[in-house]
């Protein structure tokens, strides 16, 4: 059953910015992760979804109901991490907690212990008035209000942006932890190692439109291999060159200088790929394991700048 749901969204801010025609479906129970740059439209995205702006054209539901029309039902039932994090001034974290707790008009006192301990977040901290809060302790506190309703669905921002190594991985855990107990979640972040680690499907938005949808396993399992050889000498790589078999083998990259050719080709043909190596004098063949970054650059790689994404 689908949760989430965007349907051929449209908001153009002028001069390419904003989202064109972007269309995704998250079913309960699956993490879904929205991988690209800052400016990419992510944020956009997720900004309509959460009912905070209208649509030039298009809709976005969550458990049915319309984002911008129905946007106070959707708060209790949704847990929330804003990519910015602007806590109001002049309360303490105690108060800013008691204040969410109202708003979603739930008091789950469990969980709110639970996430105050999983995070780290003591009780001198949290008298503390949120003005003079650091990032990463603003960041803790907003994980810990999104999650303390125990929602079945979460929209994440950049949910790890200004927390540490050490908190970062504490929050990868906690998602697939939370996947476990069947929550629906939409994960949009510019890291691969959180996206890798807990997402069953991801897509790829550039300049406002999605540019691949796939399910993780399919990009960590393909069938279609790559590897790299090196050969002894000019002549075997020449050789190589001038009789391989283009039906099962394509050369991706081809490095002269150094003998050296990266070559792609499916499981099926690898044992024929082989045979045929043997009658070269070669140095060096390794297989290259496509990551999730390999993959994500495959779409960015003319690009000289990335807008902070490394």
């Amino acid at each position: 059953m689908s949760v989430i749901d965007v349907e051929h969204l449209t908001k153009d801010y002028g001069s390419g910015r904003g989202v064109f025609d972007v269309s995704f479906h998250i079913n309960e129970g699956e993490v879904f992760g929205f991988l690209g740059p800052n400016g990419a439209g992510k944020s956009t995205t997720i900004r309509h979804l959460m009912g905070f702006s209208h649509p030039d054209s298009g809709d976005t539901k969550i458990l049915g109901m319309d984002s911008f029309k129905e946007y106070s039902n959707i708060l209790n039932h949704v847990g929330y991490i804003p990519g910015e994090i602007a806590l109001p001034q002049g309360l303490t974290g105690w108060e800013f907690i008691k204040m969410m707790q109202d708003m979603y008009h739930i008091h789950n006192t469990d969980m709110l212990a639970k996430m105050l301990d999983l995070f780290e977040l003591k009780d001198n901290v949290l008298k503390g008035d949120t003005k003079h809060m650091s990032l990463g302790v603003k960041r803790k506190l907003a994980i810990v209000t999104a999650f303390m309703s125990d929602p079945q669905v979460l929209i994440l921002d950049e949910p790890t942006s200004g927390l540490d190594p050490v908190m970062q991985q504490k929050f990868i855990d906690f998602i697939v932890e939370e996947k476990k107990r069947g929550k629906t979640i939409l994960l949009s972040s510019h890291i691969f190692s959180e996206v890798d680690a807990t997402c069953d499907r991801i897509a790829i938005i550039k300049d406002g439109k999605i540019v691949s949808e796939f399910k993780a396993d399919d990009l960590k399992h393909a069938s279609l291999k790559q590897y790299r050889i090196v050969f002894n000498d000019k002549e075997n790589y020449e050789r190589f060159k001038n009789t391989y078999n283009k039906d099962i083998i394509s050369i991706i990259k081809d490095r002269e200088i150094k003998n050296k050719l990266f070559i792609t080709c499916d499981d099926k043909n690898i044992n024929d790929v082989v045979d045929f190596l043997s009658g070269f004098e070669i140095k060096e063949f390794n297989n290259i394991k496509e990551t999730l970054e390999d993959y994500f650059m495959k779409f960015y790689k003319e690009d000289k700048e990335f807008g902070g994404a490394f």
